[in-house]
């Protein structure tokens, strides 16, 4: 595999000659038109026989309910398993349900284990300090959760559970680990337990997201750790790299000194940001794919720039009101050097946030330097 690098005068026809590969081929493998206009600094995957896998990697991929079919089928074939996002658990130990039963069967018969989510997302769609600590500190309502969990795992043919508790407050901390540990317990070491872990690079690392989420303990309880490594640029924040690799490699080598490495999923995000130009405190970035960001570089006659220090590409563009925007997402070179740190590190292997977004490069990537576990 080779990423060739868009440079001014390239077009498909040209490419394809310099590799000795059919244009066609080439739009057809980077989803893009024959005819389509190209950009200096966009990637180009380009296939090649030659390849040599490192290893066998685990691959997590998160998807809500909503993902198009065949989005789903594309991605299927690279991954272990499916996070299906989420149950949502209540202040009375009940569980939002969600409309999970066809991903389910879907992932079955594509040889991916389905794992069923838990999140402490309130009423109003974000993650609750205040639910976490009912459930982690109320006996009865966390028996009930425990129970509610392990029903829909029996019912619906879950392969196992991850725990997505985000903002427990610091005095949560030894709870949270004891709800974990009560929870392996009941799953008696037959399905796996994941759990999502913030980005710490630190055990003393101060802040809401971070103190309750103990990197030692947890891992000793977990099968698989998920880190978040990513959202360092989000959408309430300045324009930056979403999941900048300098500071992603802080949080992994962190983490190994405290989780055995091949407990670990690094996290990789498959989405961008598309920010107003200056910053003002109260605006949010709009979310974009990370195709749908080459897109608009494409449609704004923009070049796209690469940051060597966070390995991420961006870009600059302005909107019809004259409006300056600044674009940050991933391409084929900013996941191939994160991908290596799954060999630098000797990681047990990734966890995408999300695959609702069809991105074929990453997968191209992926493939051309590890196998993907299966579980059956």
């Amino acid at each position: 595999m080779i990423i060739h690098v868009v440079k001014e005068g390239d077009y498909l026809y040209k490419i394809g000659q310099l590799y000795n590969v059919d244009y066609k081929k080439i739009a057809s493998d980077n989803d893009i038109p024959i005819d389509q206009m190209l950009v200096v600094g966009q990637t180009l995957v380009i296939l090649t026989d030659d390849v040599v896998k490192e290893r066998e990697i685990t691959v997590n991929g998160y998807a809500f309910p909503n993902i198009q079919d065949d989005v789903l089928a594309k991605v299927l074939p690279f991954l272990t398993y499916l996070s299906i996002f989420s149950y949502h658990v209540n202040y009375n130990g009940s569980l939002k349900i969600i409309n999970d039963e066809d991903l389910i069967n879907t992932a079955k018969e594509n040889n991916v284990t389905p794992i069923m989510v838990i999140t402490n997302i309130g009423n109003e769609g974000r993650f609750d300090s205040d639910l976490a600590h009912e459930v982690l500190t109320n006996p009865e309502v966390q028996n009930k959760v425990i129970t509610n969990i392990l029903n829909i795992i029996t019912s619906k043919g879950y392969g196992g559970l991850n725990i997505d508790f985000e903002y427990v407050y610091p005095e949560d901390r030894k709870a949270f680990i004891e709800f974990i540990s009560k929870i392996k317990t009941e799953l008696n070491n037959e399905l796996p337990l994941f759990v999502a872990l913030a980005p710490k690079t630190s055990s003393d690392q101060p802040g809401l997201l971070y103190e309750a989420h103990d990197y030692k303990m947890i891992g000793q309880l977990a099968d698989y750790v998920i880190l978040m490594t990513y959202e360092w640029g989000y959408s309430r924040g300045p324009a930056r790299a979403v999941a900048p690799v300098n500071l992603v490699e802080r949080v992994v080598a962190y983490a190994v000194s405290e989780i055995p490495s091949n407990k670990i999923l690094m996290g990789i995000p498959n989405y961008g940001y598309d920010w107003l130009l200056p910053f003002k405190e109260g605006n949010i970035a709009r979310s974009v794919g990370n195709y749908e960001a080459v897109l608009l570089a494409i449609s704004s006659n923009q070049s796209i720039n690469y940051d060597e220090e966070a390995q991420a590409p961006f870009f600059n563009y302005y909107d019809p009101l004259g409006i300056r925007h600044e674009v940050w997402f991933e391409d084929a070179r900013s996941i191939q050097t994160k991908l290596n740190l799954v060999l630098k590190y000797d990681l047990e292997g990734i966890s995408y946030w999300t695959i609702n977004r069809i991105f074929p490069q990453n997968y191209f990537v992926l493939n051309s330097m590890f196998d993907i576990k299966k579980e059956r």
